[in-house]
């Protein structure tokens, strides 16, 4: 047995490396021709249902005028009912025939269920699921006093999505829908502080990767991973304080918005926004080593630059 593997590893990466030769020019042209054809042919959202969570502010709000814009009629999902009302009526105004608000946590089950099934009874049916609901909360490991602290970070960004997909499928299945879920780069890149939503993000994709095995062309999954977009969050001074946002150029929620809902109507599989934050997957395919250094050169900044101040 172990002769067997010795020599499978001497000769499956020679066949790979001779079939990428010969397939991936042609698979290459084919993946442009089928992007180009569904670039001018992109799904039609109007009149469709689209439930959007995290709706209050930052990339959901943002999502829910662009599909507004569209046609499309909502079901706006978060805690805030306040901010809620108000993306639903620039929603209305921007050209959404109807808006559905519903305040619920995404880390509850029953509240998943509840969102979904008052979705469904209010509209008749079912197209988009925008799974964007996040919380973050930054630490060094072993700065943490109680890991405890930390589950809320799982429970929102993991389950909350999981809960959501889970009683929603049976409803975009009858309707060939999508799923369109908030991953992030976080979710391959190994940044400092951001071990525990580094980690929710990246069972995401893992998750509906597989899904997108199981369910075929019965429903769509867009998996989108943004890096630095400035919302809410991210302008808030408690994650300023803590991240080197001046290293990395970001990018506008509205803008992040057009792109996601875009690509979500194309039908692509992956979405990375802004596009050039896919030079870092590069790196960790290719020089992984490098890439960890260039994570931990920004956070060494930090404490030369905390310890001058001191």
């Amino acid at each position: 047995m172990d002769f067997s593997h010795k020599l499978i590893s001497i000769i499956f990466p020679v066949l790979t490396i001779l079939f990428l030769v010969f397939f991936m020019p042609p698979y290459l042209i084919f993946k442009l021709i089928s992007y180009i054809f569904r670039s001018f042919f992109p799904e039609d959202v109007a009149g469709k249902v689209v439930l959007i969570t995290g709706a209050s502010s930052g990339i959901g709000e943002h999502l829910a005028y662009e599909y507004a814009r569209k046609g499309a009629r909502l079901a706006l999902v978060a805690r805030r009912e306040d901010r809620l009302t108000e993306v639903a009526d620039e929603a209305r105004r921007l050209g959404s025939p109807d808006v559905l608000i519903i305040p619920a946590d995404v880390s509850k089950p029953e509240h998943c269920k509840t969102f979904v099934d008052q979705a469904v009874n209010y509209f008749g049916r079912l197209d988009h699921l925008v799974s964007n609901a996040a919380v973050i909360q930054l630490s060094m490991f072993e700065d943490v006093t109680r890991i405890s602290d930390f589950q809320r970070i799982m429970s929102t960004n993991f389950w909350g999505s999981v809960y959501g997909a889970h009683f929603a499928v049976p409803h975009l299945r009858k309707n060939k829908g999508k799923i369109i879920v908030m991953a992030s780069i976080a979710g391959f890149l190994p940044l400092p502080k951001h071990c525990f939503y580094s980690a929710a993000k990246a069972a995401l994709i893992s998750f509906y990767e597989a899904l997108r095995v199981e369910f075929g062309s019965d429903i769509g999954i867009t998996i989108v991973t943004p890096g630095l977009i400035y919302t809410d969050m991210v302008l808030q001074k408690s994650y300023s304080s803590e991240v080197q946002t001046s290293l990395v150029l970001g990018q506008t929620a509205e803008g992040c918005a057009k792109s996601i809902v875009r690509s979500a109507c194309r039908g692509d599989a992956y979405l990375t926004e802004p596009f050039w934050y896919r030079t870092f997957w590069l790196f960790k395919m290719l020089c992984p080593d490098l890439l960890d250094s260039l994570c931990l050169l920004s956070l060494i900044r930090r404490h030369r630059s905390a310890n001058k101040t001191s």
